[in-house]
């Protein structure tokens, strides 16, 4: 139950009767765009829908732990959920836009790399914290046992909480979460640069490199604030925390999955109507 009274939100099930609004709502985007910008708009936002996704399901794997986890209650870094997957997803953006000119394929790796390596570093030094700073060892309240290490937790459990630490199931999820989400904010970055690149010359008269600042600007601009939107979609979804792989809420994804699409194909297409009207 929330403060207010109203159900707690959440949950596994997808609701039939919104996926469907938000399927038609995904399709009338892809009409709009293709009657406007023609095929290549459409592909462009067809990559943005699949970065919108790939963000919303990575996000999951980002083991979340709040306020409780600062204080030792529960596993996970703590902050919340919509914060860290931004801190990832934008480090791995920023490293694909400046891998840009190297290529696409080179780009979504640096992206996805990036994102992966800043999760990597930010679970290392959270768990030095945890374990050397709070004198705490890694517990997981979902599950008794790691199922990468084999680690059971039962033992290191404090009485009163709900686990606490990094256990390496958690880490794990945490690089991947960070992967994903860094390879979905690059190719929308990318897909919108393309469009931008293509678009702008033409519209203003000029040759690329005169509008090229202009490009790389609104790509960035437009694929930051996409990614926040759908961290703070699936951030809903989670609702709180989350450890991981391994914890029962990571059963929510296609929930936000379907609602991270529906709103890159939304925004996706005023991103391409702002040049191709």
């Amino acid at each position: 139950m929330s403060a207010l009274g109203g159900a707690a939100a959440g949950g596994e099930g997808i609701n039939p009767t919104a996926s469907v609004i938000g399927i038609v709502v995904l399709l009338i985007a892809l009409g709009i765009t293709f009657f406007i910008a023609s095929t290549g708009g459409t592909i462009a936002l067809i990559g943005i829908i699949i970065g919108g996704a790939l963000i919303g399901f990575g996000v999951h794997f980002v083991p979340v732990g709040g306020a409780p986890a600062a204080m030792g209650q529960a596993p996970g870094i703590a902050t919340g959920v919509a914060m860290l997957a931004a801190g990832a997803g934008l480090a791995g953006l920023f490293g694909g836009a400046w891998a840009a000119e190297l290529g696409f394929a080179v780009a979504l790796g640096a992206g996805a790399v990036g994102g992966g390596l800043m999760m990597a570093i930010t679970c290392l030094m959270v768990n030095v914290i945890y374990v050397f700073g709070m004198g705490i060892p890694s517990a997981s309240g979902k599950v008794d046992k790691d199922p990468i290490t084999g680690d059971t937790f039962p033992q290191y459990k404090s009485q009163g909480t709900e686990g606490h630490g990094l256990p390496f199931i958690s880490y794990v999820g945490g690089v991947i979460g960070g992967t994903l989400g860094g390879l979905g904010g690059t190719l929308i970055y990318l897909e919108l640069l393309g469009v931008y690149e293509a678009a702008l010359p033409i519209l203003y008269n000029v040759p690329l490199e005169e509008v090229l600042p202009v490009a790389v600007s609104l790509a960035g601009i437009f694929a930051v604030g996409m990614f926040l939107i759908n961290a703070v979609l699936t951030a809903y979804n989670i609702t709180g925390t989350i450890e991981g792989p391994h914890d029962p809420k990571f059963k929510r994804f296609p929930r936000a999955v379907i609602a991270a699409a529906v709103a890159s194909g939304v925004c996706g297409m005023v991103a391409i109507m702002v040049v191709a009207l």
